[in-house]
């Protein structure tokens, strides 16, 4: 098997709501797209992202109801606080302000109009005697 792409599918609510927040604040392009349903990618490593409205009669009956939830959406980025002061600029809420985790992985959290989690990380040097 060669994987030549990997896209993520997530079924929302307002597939319209997702698709602006996806292209106005993390750079996403529109490649496809009707009523209910928006493909989008990024010219760079970030993973395709495939919005389907929940209730869609394209989805297994036993998948139709389901939302986008308990999952994080995450990018590994650099420039990580530029990156928060431009999100908060724009007018997008950080759920989860930038911190550092003792192993050093810096991060902040965001949501999409319809509740999907998106994390910003970037990988700093571990501080602390533990880590000398």
């Amino acid at each position: 098997m060669r994987i030549t792409a990997s896209t993520v599918s997530l079924t929302v609510d307002d597939v319209a709501a997702s698709k602006r927040f996806f292209t106005t604040h993390l750079g996403y392009v529109e490649q496809a797209a009707t009523e209910g349903f928006a493909s989008l990618s990024r010219d760079d490593e970030a993973v395709d992202v495939v919005l389907l409205a929940r209730g869609t009669e394209v989805l297994p009956a036993d998948q139709r109801d389901r939302h986008a939830g308990g999952l994080i959406l995450a990018f590994t980025t650099s420039g990580i606080e530029h990156e928060e002061r431009r999100l908060r600029a724009e007018g997008v809420e950080i759920t989860m302000p930038l911190r550092e985790e003792p192993w050093g992985e810096r991060l902040f959290q965001v949501a999409d109009p319809n509740g999907v989690i998106v994390q910003f990380v970037e990988w700093a040097t571990p501080s602390g005697p533990e880590h000398a």
